[in-house]
C-alpha cells in the first residue's frame, strides 16, 4: 500500500499546551455531548497536584476548566478511564493515584460536570495503582473496572464488577491474583469468541499476563504463548489489526530502569495465541517506552502507532511508526515537527478540530525529581487529501459508550478489497485513551461497501454503502447512522418502572424539537414500538403508549431527534 506524506503542526499558545505539570495519562473523550472531543490529564507530583480537563471549543481552541470536583483532587494521580457507567448519556471517570493515596470516581452530571464519589469502586482503601480500564466482561450492559497496581505491601490487581446503582463489588477471581508489579491494563475480545479478554503489562522483569475470558464471568490464564512467555519489563500495551485480516493483534512496549529495552509485536494467529513479528523496527529500536496507541495518522487504511519514552538516560526521543499496509512498520522521522522530549509519559489520538484526521496529544513528565515541570505536547494533523470515516456508537442492550463493540469498514482501497477492524476501548495503551470515536482512513477511495457491527450485546449490524468524509452516529438496533450526536440535555424519565400493560414517561428538553422519535427496543435490539413525527416546544413533555402486547423482559427506550440523542432508559416489564 502506498505511503502518503503527512504534516503535524505543534499546538501553542493554548491553555492546552502551555500549562506545565508532572503528567501521566491523556485521555480524549466528548464529557459535555457536544460532539467535540475534550482532553483530559491527569498529574502525578508526588506531594499532590491538580489534573486539568480542557473543553473544546472548536476550531483548536480550548478552555481549561476551573473550579469542577475532576480538577481539584489534589493527589498524586496516575491514570483514568472514562466510560458511562449508569448508561445516562455521559461519560464518567475513574482515576487512580500513587503513593497509597485514594483513588477517586466522578459521576458526569451532564454537560461535563462531575461529582466526586467517594466511596465508590476502592473507596476509602488507599493504593498504589498505576492505571484502570472499564471493559464489561460478564456483557450484562454495565461496564466493569479493572486495576493495575505496582507498590505497597500487596501487588494484587482489583476487578471491580458493576452492579447497577451506582455501586462495584470486588471479585475476587483466583486465576487474576498475580502478586507482581503491573502497569497497564487493556480489555479485547482478541479470540473473536464475543467477550473481553484481558492483557496485563508486569515490569521488572516478569511475564505478561493474557487472561482468556471463558464467558461465564471467569478467566483462564494464556500460558505458552510468545506473547506470554518472555521476561520483559513491560509497561504499555495496545491492540490493534495491524494487517488488516480481521484479528487484533498486540502491541508491547518494554522499559529498564533508565535504560532502552527493545519493544515488542505480535502478531494474532488467529488459534487463540501469537506469533512474534519479525524483526523490524518496532522490535529493535530500543526505547524507554512507557504509552503507546494505535491510529491511521495519515489516513491510508491501516493503523499506525505512536509510542512516548520517557525516564531515560541522555536524549529521550519518542517514536512514530507508520504501516506499510501489512503490519510492516518504518519509523517516521519527519511528519512531526519534533520527537524530542523531556520525559513521555502516556499519550493518546483523537480528532481534535473535526477535520478528518487524528491529532495527537502526550503528557509529559519530570524525568527526576529536580527536573522542571513540562508542557504537553499537541500535534495537529494536517491533511494529505486522503479520504477517512468517523463512527460514533450508541449502546442500548450494550453499555451506552459500546465500550468492547467491534466495528468492520469494506472498501476497495488502491484496486484492493480491504476490511479495517477497531475496537471500541476506555484504555488504548498504558495512561492513555484514544477518542471513543472510531475513526478509518481510506486513501482516494470514495465510497464504503459495508459497516459492521458487532455489540458486546451479541446483536450483529450491517449496514450498506456510506460515502466517505463524514462522521454518523449508529444506535445499536436502529436501521442507519445519524449524524446527531448524543445530547445530554434530554432526559426521559420512566414511572412506574416496572412497568405494566402501559408506559409512561416524561421527556425534558432544553430546545424545540421539531422531528424526533421515540423508540423502545428489545434485548435483540429490535424496536418494538415506536412514536414519530414529535414536535414539542423547550419543557417537560408527558408520553405513554400501550405495552399490553409485549411480552416480560428488559427493553430500552431512547428518543432520536434533530437536536440530539438521548441517553437510553432501561426499561422492565
Amino acid at each position: 500500500m502506498a505511503l502518503s506524506a503527512q504534516q503535524f503542526t505543534q499546538l501553542n499558545n493554548s491553555p492546552l499546551s502551555n500549562t506545565p505539570g508532572d503528567s501521566r495519562s491523556v485521555n480524549i473523550v466528548d464529557v459535555n455531548g457536544d460532539g467535540l472531543d475534550d482532553v483530559f490529564i491527569s498529574n502525578g507530583l508526588q506531594g499532590g497536584q491538580n489534573n486539568e480537563l480542557y473543553l473544546n471549543l472548536g476550531n483548536g481552541v480550548f478552555e481549561a476548566v476551573q473550579n469542577d470536583p475532576i480538577v481539584l483532587d489534589h493527589s498524586p494521580s496516575d491514570g483514568a478511564t472514562f466510560a458511562d457507567t449508569d448508561n445516562d448519556g455521559d461519560l464518567d471517570a475513574y482515576m487512580v493515584t500513587w503513593y497509597g493515596a485514594l483513588n477517586f470516581f466522578y459521576r458526569n452530571g451532564g454537560n461535563g460536570n462531575f461529582t466526586h464519589l467517594p466511596n465508590a469502586v476502592t473507596g476509602a482503601t488507599g493504593t498504589y495503582s498505576e492505571t484502570a480500564a472499564f471493559g464489561d466482561y460478564d456483557n450484562d450492559g454495565l461496564v466493569d473496572v479493572y486495576i493495575t497496581n505496582s507498590g505497597g505491601d500487596d501487588l494484587r490487581d482489583f476487578l471491580y464488577r458493576n452492579t447497577g446503582n451506582n455501586g462495584f463489588e470486588k471479585i475476587n477471581a483466583t486465576v487474576l491474583n498475580e502478586n507482581t508489579a503491573s502497569r497497564s491494563a487493556n480489555w479485547a475480545d482478541y479470540d473473536n469468541d464475543g467477550d473481553l479478554d484481558l492483557f496485563v503489562t508486569r515490569e521488572s522483569q516478569h511475564i505478561n499476563n493474557l487472561f482468556r475470558n471463558n464467558g461465564n464471568g471467569g478467566f483462564v490464564k494464556v500460558s505458552n504463548d510468545p506473547a506470554t512467555s518472555e521476561v520483559l519489563s513491560s509497561i504499555t500495551a495496545s491492540w490493534g489489526d495491524v494487517n488488516n485480516d480481521g484479528l487484533l493483534d498486540l502491541f508491547v512496549g518494554n522499559s529498564g530502569n533508565f535504560a532502552p529495552e527493545n519493544n515488542r509485536l505480535f502478531i494474532n494467529n488467529g488459534n487463540g495465541g501469537f506469533t512474534t513479528a519479525a524483526q523490524g523496527a518496532i522490535n529493535t529500536d530500543g526505547g524507554c517506552s512507557f504509552g503507546s496507541a494505535f491510529a491511521d495518522y495519515d489516513n491510508d487504511g491501516d493503523l499506525d502507532l505512536f509510542v512516548a519514552n520517557g525516564f531515560c538516560s541522555g536524549t529521550i526521543n519518542n517514536f512514530l511508526y507508520q504501516n506499510d499496509g501489512t503490519g510492516v512498520f518504518t519509523r517516521d522521522l519527519t511528519s512531526l515537527p519534533s520527537y524530542l522530549t523531556p520525559c513521555s509519559f502516556g499519550a493518546a489520538w483523537g480528532d481534535l478540530n473535526d477535520d478528518g484526521f487524528q491529532d495527537l496529544v502526550i503528557a509529559n513528565c519530570k524525568r527526576n525529581s529536580a527536573a522542571a515541570q513540562p508542557n504537553h505536547s499537541v500535534f495537529i494533523n494536517g491533511d494529505n487529501g486522503n479520504n477517512w470515516l468517523k463512527i460514533k456508537l450508541i449502546g442500548v442492550n450494550s453499555n451506552q459508550a459500546a465500550i468492547g463493540a467491534q466495528i468492520r469498514v469494506k472498501a476497495a482501497i488502491n484496486g484492493q478489497s480491504v476490511t479495517q477492524l477497531r475496537e471500541i476501548s476506555a484504555q488504548s495503551g498504558y495512561c492513555g485513551q484514544n477518542s471513543l470515536t472510531a475513526h478509518f482512513g481510506f486513501g482516494a477511495a470514495t465510497q464504503i461497501d459495508s459497516i459492521e457491527i458487532r455489540w458486546p450485546s451479541g446483536l450483529q449490524q450491517l449496514l450498506g454503502n456510506t460515502a466517505v468524509n463524514q462522521t454518523i452516529t449508529v444506535v445499536e438496533g436502529q436501521a442507519s447512522g445519524l449524524n446527531n450526536p448524543v445530547n445530554s440535555a434530554l432526559k426521559i424519565q420512566v414511572a412506574p418502572n416496572p412497568i405494566g400493560d402501559t408506559l409512561n414517561w416524561t421527556l425534558v428538553n432544553d430546545k424545540p424539537i421539531r422531528q424526533g422519535r421515540f423508540e423502545l427496543v428489545d434485548i435483540q435490539g429490535k424496536v418494538v414500538r415506536s412514536k414519530g413525527a414529535m414536535q414539542v416546544d423547550a419543557g417537560s413533555h408527558a408520553f405513554q403508549f400501550s405495552t399490553a402486547h409485549l411480552p416480560n423482559g428488559v427493553y430500552a427506550l431512547r428518543l432520536i431527534s434533530d437536536i440530539g440523542v438521548s441517553g437510553a432508559v432501561k426499561v422492565i416489564k
